[in-house]
């Protein structure tokens, strides 16, 4: 990665992402956006991961996008929000939506401050283990911006509108139980760490492929009209009968002495 700004480490399946700028708070500048961007992409193409945890080293998860260093060069603001496709993902985004498209569960480990772009990037995780001390924050309108690094997808997925807008202009900082009661984090523990491995080991249990086939359907059609959905769940159950793992799946409930361990997951 580059200067390892973003480290990744991959150890019984389960690939570790550090945020690795600890003495900045690991604050984003423009090399880190690029790391992170890299280091997604890769874990996407990896069919052997089962799960992805998003860390950040040292007291704070992430206090932010690192305001002077992005803005010493105008340009930057242009690499950042381009895009060819209005649609589409720009640099900026893809911090937090790229995590929305790796076929795993995605696991957001936080401590200290998670402000700003650091919540943009834990947004995009599937779930969202914090230490009690941690405090987040929509922290944009302070600066008399709005959010626009992806988040927004999962904001209105987890809060109610009211919440979000509350948020989002006011740029206030909750703690970790009212991020809690907000819906914005799964869980607040004194060892989010350890809280992540058993978290997430019954998802590993599990057959790869239904896990993707699951955070496909949910993530990509959540919003949309009904006939949609349904569409798309009858055509992704096909997808996953004819793979091999759904009937390891039902060989380790009917007969677990003589069940084999799942393949790598289909492209998902």
């Amino acid at each position: 990665m580059t200067e390892q700004l973003i480290t990744l480490k991959i150890e019984n399946n389960i690939a570790m992402v550090h945020l690795n700028r600890a003495d900045k708070h690991n604050a984003i500048d423009m090399a880190m956006f690029h790391a992170l961007d890299k280091v997604s992409k890769k874990l996407r193409k990896n069919k052997a991961i089962r799960a992805v945890f998003l860390c950040g080293n040292g007291e704070d998860f992430c206090s932010g996008l690192d305001v002077k260093s992005v803005m010493n060069e105008q340009s930057n603001i242009l690499k950042l929000l381009f895009k060819f496709i209005p649609g589409s993902s720009n640099l900026a985004q893809r911090v937090s939506t790229n995590w929305r498209k790796i076929p795993v569960p995605v696991v957001a480990i936080i401590q200290g401050r998670c402000w700003g772009g650091g919540l943009q990037i834990a947004l995009g995780a599937d779930f969202r283990i914090t230490s009690p001390d941690a405090s987040l924050s929509i922290m944009e309108a302070k600066w008399g911006l709005i959010p626009d690094m992806g988040a927004n997808l999962a904001l209105r997925e987890l809060v109610n509108i009211d919440v979000a807008k509350q948020l989002a202009m006011t740029g206030k900082t909750i703690t970790a139980e009212q991020a809690l009661n907000y819906g914005l984090v799964t869980q607040v523990t004194d060892d989010p760490y350890q809280a992540a491995i058993e978290f997430i080991e019954p998802f590993i249990e599990r057959s790869p492929d239904s896990v993707a086939a699951v955070k496909k359907l949910y993530n990509n059609n959540w919003n949309k009209k009904s006939w949609h959905m349904l569409a798309k769940e009858s055509w992704y159950q096909i997808k996953v009968i004819l793979g091999k793992n759904q009937q390891r799946a039902v060989k380790k409930q009917l007969k677990p002495d003589q069940a084999k361990d799942f393949d790598n997951r289909q492209n998902w």
